[in-house]
């Protein structure tokens, strides 16, 4: 694959260590640190793929659980030669595998939640989990390998020996302290040669006696461990050393023990070194908003605003680079300062970052060749040491990648050819390209030549390209137009930039008017092509709106269908509900009924009054018709005085009956067969009569239309209810199905009042707040029952 020197060239290493920030293992940043070229498809969609799942996982808030640890490898190859393992390396241990316990725990829950991770399944599979033998490290040494009283029931009397005594000694010192106070420079207990001394005053050694065990810089002061406590300090002593064996003997045991799970614990750290790095990986592409490659086996390139990774967002202009199908040779003309040079490093180091397993910072779709090498020459060559110029260095280094290269390499020219006479250069260069044009290689060269222009418009599987440059403003826009050759601009900024008008025109009567027509050509083409990407940008707009007019209606749509097919469920449940019921009660009826007819005998037949009482309840379990409830029909036939004589029905029984007796207009008494009875107005209705038709005319004044949206920002709290209630009345008079509220956001008094009021309307269905593009929480959409 690639030699070293185009990873310099194209500054890769700076790629590296932006995504070694994000590392937490040295293993991780041992891979980043490591990382080359593949063209191998296989690999590269299965690195491509961990990369995109680590990134979701990570735009989910579930990045992997990868805490800092330690590179094991040295302690790991003691512990293979049976060498004791110290504290702090069982504390490495120890964290390695927590974390590679709550790594085991994280994919469980993963999958438990039935997220789909096929590329990462593969390193979770590989974990070796060893709960038990970390809780048996967990018993030995704390965080920072410190060995714990919990190691072994020696270990434990030992220290809380080493406490009673230490215990002892400081409180016959303190009583010593209180006692001769005027000796001591300090009233405190201090430590000197691993025994508890006081301080003491040079002029009262001899009255203090002890032993001396140091002085101060001065001299003025000795740490003098007093007689009383030297048989104390020595048993303190020999604990110390009971302690300094027990250690060692507890370090040589668990050590002996971890030896057979020495090959498990290395599996786990490449585990982890790998998830760290893939990782990593997903990370930088969150910070470069990096997408995943297409991979193209035709060997086709087409990025898609195509962005420097190391040129802030800000500052870099994104370009469509697309290369390999339709011509295999780009020819970039124009002026210095355009960014043709970063335009060729853009397309190297996006197409190795690919190749190495990164996501590119591109639009979606981007696609990207599968190249076995990459080749640059770019910069200046020139080399004091070998005694090169710099045409000599750019010569050099082409000799070296035009014996390296195959079909399936990528050459980048920076300037072809310059560094020596223009007609040889130019004539070198397209020698040079028509080299690489008969072995198929792809390539993209930048060139300040005219004739490279006639050559790529001439030559097969070549198209001319350039930088914009805005003869305005005077200065590159920095944007690649494909097929469109650039043009020096020479003459123009010359004469913006006040150069006189004889110098001028002496100068435009030396370009002849070929190159004229050619400029002028170019200058034509350059204004259309961005006429129609103005075009092109008004459409996209355009299309984006309409795109989100669509979804917007589509999920009103679907918000509306569903609300009619739980209403039209909850109708059925209902209806089916009260049929039920009627349905019982027609049975209770027709019971009763039956058991009348016992009770009466074959002989005797029931008697019609109570045939009428069962008839009637039988009609009282028949759903009640609207018209009856119809309060003008109601006043209309109230407003007909029934009298003696007159036929009518009793609807409340569904029975014919004679008007006998008028009680006072509002009561009846009927007579139905033999039974009489006393029936209300309003439950008669006249028969054999034509009554007169009654017209009602329901007139309604058409108001002003009301709005579907109210607007309540800088009114008063009180004001603004009051105005909340009136506008919902006129709103539901309206028929509106839906209503916007704007109250905005401020301190959101006025926000809850308004949803207050909504809660406690019998109207109102429900609210929430609008979309983020229409007022987020600052509005709020009512829909009416």
């Amino acid at each position: 694959m690639n030699t070293p020197k185009i990873y310099q060239t194209l500054e890769f290493a700076r790629i590296q260590e932006k995504v070694s920030q994000y590392a937490q293992t040295p293993m991780g940043k041992e891979h980043i640190s490591a990382m080359k070229m593949s063209d191998d498809v296989n690999q590269l969609e299965q690195w491509q793929a961990e990369t995109a799942e680590a990134l979701d996982l990570i735009l989910q808030d579930k990045s992997m659980p990868i805490g800092r640890i330690d590179n094991l490898t040295a302690a790991l190859k003691r512990l293979e030669l049976g060498a004791s393992l110290n504290g702090p390396e069982f504390a490495q241990i120890g964290r390695l595998l927590k974390t590679v316990l709550d790594l085991g725990n994280f994919f469980k829950q993963l999958a438990a939640e039935e997220v789909m991770i096929e590329a990462l399944q593969f390193w979770a599979d590989q974990l070796i989990l060893q709960p038990k033998l970390l809780q048996q490290i967990n018993l030995i040494v704390d965080e920072s390998g410190n060995i714990l009283s919990t190691a072994s029931s020696e270990l434990a009397r030992i220290r809380r020996r080493q406490n009673q005594l230490e215990s002892q000694i400081r409180q016959q010192l303190n009583q010593l302290l209180k006692s001769k106070a005027n000796y001591l420079s300090d009233a405190l207990i201090t430590i000197r040669n691993n025994r508890y001394v006081v301080p003491v005053k040079a002029e009262y050694r001899n009255q203090f006696g002890g032993t001396i065990h140091d002085q101060s810089s001065t001299g003025q002061t000795l740490y003098i461990e007093p007689q009383a406590v030297v048989q104390l300090n020595n048993q303190l002593t020999d604990l110390q050393s009971a302690e300094r064996k027990e250690i060692e003997r507890i370090l040589e045991e668990n050590t002996q023990a971890l030896m057979p799970y020495s090959q498990d614990i290395r599996d786990n750290q490449t585990c982890l070194g790998q998830l760290d790095f893939i990782q990593a990986r997903a990370f930088y592409a969150r910070e470069i908003k990096g997408v995943r490659p297409i991979f193209s086996k035709e060997q086709h390139v087409a990025l898609w605003q195509a962005r420097h990774p190391l040129i802030a967002e800000d500052k870099i202009v994104a370009n469509d680079i697309i290369l390999g199908q339709h011509y295999r040779a780009l020819i970039i003309t124009g002026p210095n300062t355009g960014g043709k040079t970063i335009l060729l490093k853009t397309l190297g180091l996006i197409q190795m970052m690919g190749q190495v397993g990164l996501h590119i910072p591109c639009d979606s779709g981007s696609q990207l060749a599968l190249f076995d090498q990459i080749f640059a020459d770019i910069g200046d060559e020139q080399s004091i040491e070998q005694s090169l110029s710099t045409f000599s260095g750019h010569m050099t280094n082409i000799v070296s990648i035009l014996e390296q290269m195959t079909a399936d390499s990528l050459v980048l020219f920076d300037e072809l050819g310059s560094g020596t006479d223009p007609q040889e250069g130019a004539s070198l260069a397209m020698a040079i390209l028509d080299h690489l044009r008969q072995h198929r290689v792809m390539v993209m060269a930048t060139t300040h030549y005219p004739e490279l222009k006639v050559y790529a418009h001439q030559a097969a599987d070549t198209v001319n390209a350039s930088m914009e440059f805005d003869s305005d403003s005077l200065s590159p826009t920095y944007r690649l137009l494909i097929g469109i050759p650039g043009r020096s601009n020479a003459l123009e900024i010359s004469q913006r930039l006040g150069l006189p008008a004889s110098i001028l025109q002496y100068a435009q009567s030396g370009i002849s008017q070929a190159d004229q027509s050619v400029n002028e050509m170019i200058s034509q083409l350059e204004r259309e092509h961005r006429l129609a990407e103005q075009d092109h940008h008004q459409s996209q707009q355009i299309l984006a709106e309409a795109e989100k007019i669509h979804a917007d209606l589509m999920t009103e749509y679907q918000r509306f269908m569903n609300q009619k097919n739980e209403l039209i469920e909850k109708t059925k449940r209902q209806a089916n509900a009260q049929v039920e019921e009627k349905k019982a009660e027609a049975e209770k009826i027709i019971q009763e009924i039956r058991d009348l007819q016992l009770e009466q005998g074959q002989d005797k037949t029931i008697k019609e009054h109570v045939l009428i009482d069962k008839k009637g309840r039988f009609d009282q379990l028949k759903q009640p018709e609207r018209l009856k409830k119809n309060r003008v029909l109601k006043k209309a036939k109230r407003a007909k005085k029934l009298k003696v004589g007159d036929d009518v029905e009793v609807l409340s029984y569904g029975q014919r009956g004679t008007i006998i007796e008028v009680l006072d207009h509002k009561e009846y008494v009927v007579q139905m067969g033999i039974l009489k009875m006393k029936i209300p107005a309003d439950e008669l209705q006249p028969l054999n009569k034509i009554e007169p038709k009654v017209t009602v005319n329901v007139q309604r004044q058409a108001g002003s239309k009301v709005q579907t949206q109210l607007d309540l920002r800088g009114q008063r709290f009180d004001a603004a209810m009051e105005n909340t209630k009136k506008y919902l009345d006129q709103a539901l008079l309206s028929h509106h199905p839906m209503v916007t509220i704007v109250h905005g956001k401020g301190t959101g008094a006025l926000r809850q009042g308004i949803q207050d009021l909504l809660k406690r309307h019998p109207q109102v269905d429900r609210f929430e707040y609008a979309l983020a593009n229409a007022g987020g929480s600052g509005a709020t959409v009512v829909y009416f029952k």
